[in-house]
């Protein structure tokens, strides 16, 4: 019997069931597409610690399925536990998301070591022996350098194309471990086959930890995905008799080019993404951090530089960290937790100063880091007690001066809301910026079996208390930040409105993220800083300069910042020119998929390119980061026409060919934005 939903095609063979077709990739083996092991039981390998070969993974027996409209379900029964896989489409979309849930269905507790969300075999048309044509791609991730691809030979990680080396024991594998969800790689990867032309791209949907495996079992090459385990993240679940876990949802989607698959999970996002109704129309924000308040915002500077962001047209503008407590903005994160205004910085109140924004017709935000509280916060240490916090070992966890609120508790959930009533009801927050600066490490062991699955449960209760938050404040728009994109997955996307992708203060090498971030973060939530006045020095400030970080922006969401209230004329329209044209791409950002031209950027790449493709038109940002004043770029559809729109009179012009742009930049170290028509 086959089932067949969407491009997934299933066989049942001697009450095995196994994943034969997904696209243009086929099973080439009899293995299934699920993976648990429980504790004391057999694992029949010799493949090292690959999460393959599981316990109960070969004793899985097909039980039922159901389809009703764009959802299958699956289910499979050991002798210990039943198996219930959900996978779900949609009609614009190839992709299919899909998890897990394991059910024990014996007469004792079992302990879960590790539970896989989807296992996809038949990743190569050859098996083994086309090792030698087989790529894969991680996006690597840090702290002021997000999303950087990289993409390398199967083997370049020590595959070889030889029956003889069977069993194999190398993995391609990552392990998030933490709070921090994208500190070191992205919970996205891509595979192709270059024999075949088919490329599958995937992503776990977690905020916590999370692992990948790419391996060999005989001569299939598989991909296993799903959150901690007991090897990667400190993670197991003990089970009593009708109890139950689910893991979380991944996502795969496949395709012939590196365009189509980016094209094709950003349709998958948008159905998932945390997008809300006062965010809709994509208002443009002010933000004072960067480049200007930094931690020390006051009621001084914001009644100097609002009258200046408000000629501009920006829609919000937001005071960040600082606006709460009495003390110095270097030593402010030891003392957060009250989340009260601070009278040393705005001696009226917040909301004087909200009010005086609001009177200049733009929307006020305020920043929050929901999560913590300091160590020197007395009150609030006092307040909670130690049954409210991340434990480890009998003690509170700390981590730069923080330590991490328990969103399972009651008091905190309590504390927490009145205070998001306070700051949008009291102090007038139309918009409010979720931050998240520290990891936690592998999680808590409080009330729970392990950290890894202490981690899991804070980390699902924080964000139904945020979904709540969305709830009762539905005209307030809630951002999500972790110094910058450290937590830029779509678990925390699927709650916010908008995420910041990065906190990387040098304008000149912000390009390098953004022409690769929209594989990571549909447009309309990608939030990237805009900061004419880079580096607080009037002389610094240049067209090139202020042209370049509009540009930065223009393919996600606009967070303008620095001392606007500085520039001259010139620069000053500039700003002005690209928040109008940044509302002109508003309208069509919503329905358009990235476009990448010259493939991924690297960082010290001098010439980048990408951009947004819509229907029969390109909206291309294009920069110079050498001194080189020519550059030309292929593009693979007809062009019918193409030209500069951003910044007009610029100096800057171009040749335009069938299938190929010549620009030619006025100086180095510049950016244009072109409009392109083509016909396809």
């Amino acid at each position: 019997m086959d089932i067949k939903f969407k491009n997934l095609k299933f066989g049942i063979n001697n009450s095995k069931i196994i994943l034969e077709e997904f696209g243009n990739f086929r099973n080439i083996s009899e293995k299934g597409f699920s993976e648990i092991h429980i504790s004391g039981e057999n694992k029949p390998t010799h493949e090292g610690i690959k999460l393959v070969n599981s316990s109960e993974g070969r004793k899985l027996s097909y039980v039922s399925h159901y389809i009703d409209g764009e959802k299958l379900c699956i289910i499979q029964e050991s002798d210990l536990i039943r198996l219930t896989t959900f996978f779900s489409s949609y009609d614009d979309t190839k992709a299919i998301r899909a998890y897990s849930k394991v059910e024990n269905i014996s007469n004792d507790k079992i302990t879960v070591e590790d539970v896989s969300s989807i296992v996809v075999g038949g990743l190569s048309s050859g098996g083994i022996s086309n090792f030698n044509n087989m790529f894969f791609t991680k996006f690597i991730q840090s702290h002021h350098a997000e999303c950087q691809p990289e993409r390398h030979p199967f083997t370049d990680y020590g595959f070889v194309s030889d029956p003889d080396q069977r069993p194999s024991q190398k993995r391609i594998a990552f392990a998030n471990i933490g709070s921090w969800s994208t500190k070191e790689e992205l919970p996205q990867g891509i595979i192709e086959d270059a024999k075949s032309g088919s490329f599958l791209m995937f992503q776990i949907e977690s905020s916590s930890s999370w692992y990948y495996e790419i391996s060999d079992r005989g001569n299939d090459i598989y991909l296993y995905l799903g959150g901690a385990n007991s090897t990667h993240g400190n993670w197991h679940k003990e089970l009593l008799p009708g109890q139950s876990y689910c893991t979380h949802k991944v996502a795969i989607t496949v395709g012939d080019s590196l365009n189509e698959l980016l094209s094709d999970i950003t349709k998958y996002r948008r159905h998932i993404s945390g997008f809300s109704q006062a965010d809709k129309n994509l208002p443009t924000i002010f933000n004072d951090y960067m480049h200007l308040s930094w931690d020390s915002p006051t009621e001084e500077n914001t009644f100097l530089c609002a009258p200046f962001v408000a000629k501009t047209g920006i829609d919000y503008y937001v005071i960040d960290c600082g606006w709460h407590d009495e003390v110095p903005g270097n030593v402010i994160y030891r003392y957060v937790g009250k989340w009260k205004e601070s009278k040393m910085r705005f001696p009226k109140g917040i909301r004087y100063t909200s009010d005086y924004i609001h009177s200049l017709g733009m929307k006020v935000g305020l920043w929050i880091e929901p999560e913590v509280v300091g160590i020197d916060c007395k009150e609030m240490l006092e307040y909670y007690g130690d049954d409210c916090f991340y434990q480890r070992y009998g003690k509170k966890v700390a981590v730069h001066d923080r330590y991490f609120l328990d969103y399972r508790h009651p008091k905190v959930i309590s504390y927490m809301t009145e205070t998001i009533r306070r700051m949008v009801e009291d102090y007038g927050a139309d918009y409010i910026k979720f931050d998240y600066n520290q990891d936690c490490g592998i999680g808590t062991d409080y009330k729970c079996s392990s950290p890894g699955e202490g981690l899991e449960e804070c980390t699902k209760a924080f964000f139904d208390w945020v979904e709540k938050m969305k709830t009762c404040f539905p005209n307030v728009i809630f951002e999500g930040c972790a110094s910058g994109g450290m937590r830029m997955d779509y678990n925390a996307l699927s709650n916010y409105s908008l995420m910041s992708t990065s906190d990387q203060t040098n304008y000149l090498k912000y390009p390098c993220i953004v022409a690769n971030i929209l594989s990571a973060v549909i447009p309309e939530q990608a939030a990237v800083w805009s900061y004419p006045v880079a580096w607080l020095k009037k002389e610094n400030i240049s067209t090139n300069c202020t042209a370049m970080n509009m540009i930065n922006s223009f393919l996600g969401r606009l967070h303008l910042a620095s001392h606007i209230d500085w520039l001259d004329a010139d620069n000053f329209n500039l700003v002005c020119e690209g928040v109008g044209y940044f509302n002109k791409l508003s309208l069509i950002k919503t329905k358009a998929v990235p476009y990448l031209p010259m493939g991924f950027a690297k960082f010290g790449q001098q010439f980048v390119s990408a951009g947004l493709k819509y229907n029969s038109k390109i909206y291309l940002a294009v920069w110079n980061l050498s001194d080189k004043t020519i550059e030309e770029i292929n593009i693979k559809e007809n062009i019918v026409q193409a030209n500069i729109v951003y910044p007009k009179n610029c100096g800057s012009n171009l040749i335009v060919n069938k299938n190929s742009l010549l620009v030619n930049f006025q100086s180095g170290k510049s950016a244009v934005f072109i409009e392109i028509e083509i016909d396809e």
